[in-house]
C-alpha cells in the first residue's frame, strides 16, 4: 500500500516561463499589434487574447485533478474582464473588478481569522510542504501553543495586507491605462498594456510581502517548536 502511494505520479511542476508567455507576453501582443481592422478586429483580438490564459488555466485544473483555487480564480478573472470588453462597459467596470477580486481575498483571510479554520493555514501552513504534525506535537509539548496561534494571526494580518496592496495597484493601474472608448483599437491597445505591466507593478510587490509573510511563519515555526526547517519540511 505503501509503495502504492509512494509511486503515484506527483502533479507536474508548473513552468514560469510557459506560464509568463501565455498569461501576460502572448495576450499583451495580440492586443497591441493585433487589434486593428487589418487583422483581427477589435472584438476578436479580445477573444483570442484572453483565450491564452483561460486555456492555460483550464489546462493546469485538468493536469492537477483537482481545483486549484487561484488557477480558478484567474479563469473567473480573465473571463470577467473579457465579457466585460466585449460588451463594451465602461473602463470603470473593469477597474473595480481588477480592485474587488484580490480585496475580497485579503477581507476573507481577516474574517478567516476568528474560524476555526483561518485561511493562513491553507496558503502558507499547511502538509503539502510542512510537517504540522510533528510541529503541533513540538508546540504542546513546549507549551508554545498559545504563542504560534498568535503568530498566526499576525500573518493572517501580513498575508491580508499583501491582497489590499494588490486590489489597491489593480484599481490605480487600471484607471491610469484604460481611458479610451471600449470598442476601439486603442482601448485594445491599453488592456494589452494593463496586461503587460500587471506582473512588475502588482504581481511584484505583493509577492514580495508574501515572501515575507511566509519568512515570518517559518521563523515562528521554528523559534516557538524548537525544531530547524530541515526537520518540519516534508521531502520533495
Amino acid at each position: 500500500m505503501q509503495a502504492a502511494n509512494d509511486n503515484r505520479e506527483k502533479p507536474k511542476k508548473e513552468s514560469l516561463l510557459a506560464n509568463l508567455l501565455l498569461n501576460i507576453v502572448v495576450p499583451t501582443l495580440v492586443l497591441t499589434k493585433l487589434s486593428g481592422d487589418e487583422y483581427l478586429g477589435t472584438k476578436l483580438a479580445i477573444i483570442v487574447a484572453l483565450a491564452f490564459p483561460i486555456l492555460y488555466g483550464a489546462n493546469d485544473l485538468i493536469r492537477n485533478g483537482k481545483i486549484n483555487f487561484f488557477s480558478a480564480l484567474g479563469i473567473v478573472s480573465v473571463a470577467l474582464t473579457g465579457g466585460m470588453s466585449l460588451m463594451e462597459l465602461p473602463p470603470e467596470y473593469i477597474a473595480i473588478k481588477e480592485a474587488a477580486i484580490p480585496g475580497l481575498i485579503g477581507l476573507a483571510v481577516l474574517v478567516s481569522i476568528k474560524t476555526k479554520y483561518p485561511l493562513v493555514r491553507t496558503f502558507l501552513y499547511n502538509d503539502k510542504f510542512l510537517q504540522t504534525d510533528k510541529v503541533e506535537q513540538a508546540l504542546e509539548k513546549r507549551g508554545k501553543v498559545t504563542d504560534f496561534n498568535k503568530a498566526m494571526r499576525n500573518a493572517s494580518i501580513m498575508l491580508s495586507g499583501s491582497f489590499f496592496l494588490s486590489s489597491a495597484l489593480n484599481y490605480i493601474l487600471a484607471k491610469m491605462l484604460l481611458v479610451s472608448e471600449p470598442g476601439t483599437e486603442a482601448f485594445n491597445a491599453e488592456l494589452g498594456k494593463m496586461t503587460a505591466l500587471s506582473f512588475p507593478v502588482i504581481a511584484v510587490p505583493a509577492t514580495i510581502i508574501m515572501m515575507g509573510t511566509l519568512f515570518y511563519v517559518f521563523r515562528s515555526i521554528t523559534r516557538l517548536s524548537g525544531l530547524s526547517l530541515d526537520e518540519i519540511m516534508v521531502e520533495q
